[in-house]
């Protein structure tokens, strides 16, 4: 695991997962062997047929001088052709968008988990809160009641 979007799943609410694939130049596999990358302000489109992802900021390799790559420029992702259509198809539809969620290596190729995923409104953030705090609650509950049913020897 090279990242994690972790903003990504607090602001949206992910529908679907896609692994693709990612087309890199030699200094920027470098650099994410080195953990150098920003999700932030991440996005793929698809354009042209094309899945591209947008906004991410991969940092220079030090040692790449002259041969070094520009940070935050489009990368081509790879995935199929029906893939795509269906990504398109779906990032129509209103309030869907396309974000990066993780970036790995996977047999020495870098991959990225792109989730399909629908915008958050605040009431939503509260609602996730409350569900949270309720399973905590009934967890401990549990927990209390095995404690308290224990045999002793």
């Amino acid at each position: 695991m090279v990242a994690v979007n972790r903003r990504a799943r607090h602001d949206y609410q992910i529908v679907e997962t896609l692994e693709v694939g990612i087309c890199l130049l030699g200094s920027e596999v470098k650099s994410l062997r080195e953990g150098r990358i920003s999700f932030q302000d991440a996005y793929a489109e698809v354009k042209d047929g094309e899945l591209w992802l947008v906004g991410a900021e991969i940092a220079e390799y030090v040692f790449a001088h002259q041969l070094n790559h520009p940070p935050k420029r489009r990368r081509k992702l790879l995935a199929h052709r029906s893939e795509i259509q269906r990504l398109e198809a779906k990032t129509r539809e209103r309030g869907m968008t396309l974000v990066p969620l993780e970036l790995y290596f996977s047999k020495g190729k870098a991959k990225i988990l792109l989730g399909v995923a629908r915008g958050r409104q605040q009431y939503d953030h509260r609602e996730e809160a409350r569900q949270r705090d309720r399973a905590r609650d009934l967890a401990e509950q549990l927990a209390h009641m095995r404690k308290a049913v224990k045999p002793r020897m």
